[in-house]
């Protein structure tokens, strides 16, 4: 079963980088889409949201090893 996307963020939390910090910033977020897996859902999310701890360019990072991980 794969996880969320929320939740493959998670694994990263407690990381030095900027996925750690995107992985904190997604955590303490009560609003972040937890339970997605749709790219287009959470991009527009991250993009409305236009927080500088929930980057777009580390969301792609995220999303392509996501996708990579469990989509293919």
């Amino acid at each position: 079963m794969k996880p969320s996307f929320y939740h493959f963020v998670l694994t990263f939390r407690g990381g030095k980088d900027s996925k750690g910090e995107f992985a904190e910033a997604a955590f303490h977020d009560h609003s972040f889409p937890k339970q997605t897996e749709d790219f287009q859902t959470l991009s527009r999310y991250i993009e409305e949201k236009a927080d500088h701890e929930l980057s777009a360019v580390v969301f792609d990072e995220l999303w392509q090893s996501y996708e990579e991980k469990y989509l293919e």
